[in-house]
This record gives C-alpha cells, sequence and structure tokens, in this order.
C-alpha cells in the first residue's frame, strides 16, 4: 500500500511542477515591450513606450500598469510627419487611415486600433 501512496504523491509533484512552469512561461509572454524591444521605457498616454524608441502593441493601459494617476493626456494626430516622434505624444495618420509614429531609427511605431 506505501508503493501506491507514494507514486500517488510523486505524481502529484510532477503535475504541480509541470502547472508551475507553464503558468510562468505564459506570464513572461504577455508582457508589453518585451523581446527586441527591451523592456518598458516609460508611458505616451495610455500606450507604452518601448526602449527602442518604438510603441508597444498591447491593449493594455500604460498608466493603470505603471500605477500613474492622471498621467493619461490627449493625444493629437497629425497629417504630416514633422513632430509625430514616439514619446511626444503625437501621432501620424497615414493614408490609409493607420496611426503611428516615428521611432528614433526613422521607421514607422503603428498604434493598435
Amino acid at each position: 500500500m506505501s508503493l501506491c501512496h507514494g507514486t500517488s504523491a510523486l505524481l502529484r509533484a510532477c503535475v504541480a511542477i509541470l502547472l508551475l512552469a507553464l503558468g510562468a512561461s505564459a506570464l513572461a509572454a504577455n508582457q508589453p515591450c518585451s523581446g527586441r524591444k527591451g523592456g518598458i521605457a516609460g508611458c505616451d498616454g495610455d500606450t507604452f513606450l518601448c526602449n527602442d524608441g518604438s510603441i508597444s502593441a498591447s491593449k493594455r493601459s500604460c498608466s493603470a500598469v505603471l500605477g500613474l494617476r492622471n498621467e493619461a493626456r490627449p493625444q493629437s494626430l497629425l497629417k504630416s510627419t514633422d513632430g509625430c516622434q514616439c514619446g511626444s505624444g503625437n501621432f501620424c495618420v497615414g493614408p490609409r487611415g493607420g496611426v503611428y509614429c516615428l521611432t528614433p531609427g526613422g521607421s514607422k511605431s503603428y498604434k493598435r486600433k
């Protein structure tokens, strides 16, 4: 009888370890500005500004996640590319209606709808 009890305890321990490992990997994959973006540099209104200068595609509110109050500011939409650098609070509108900002490298970082 102790053999069955030991096997059951071992099985429960393996299942618990497996669940912890899966839960940790799921949490790691769902962070704004993860991977090549280098982490969160700050907020640009309610959008996440990443360390590489782009904006995150996350639907979450940056000010709510980072615990900032009254940090959300109105974001203006510009028709020309002057003044729409990421982090400035301004976004440009493309010819097909896409909203983006310009990264320090000059590429476009599109805001998720």
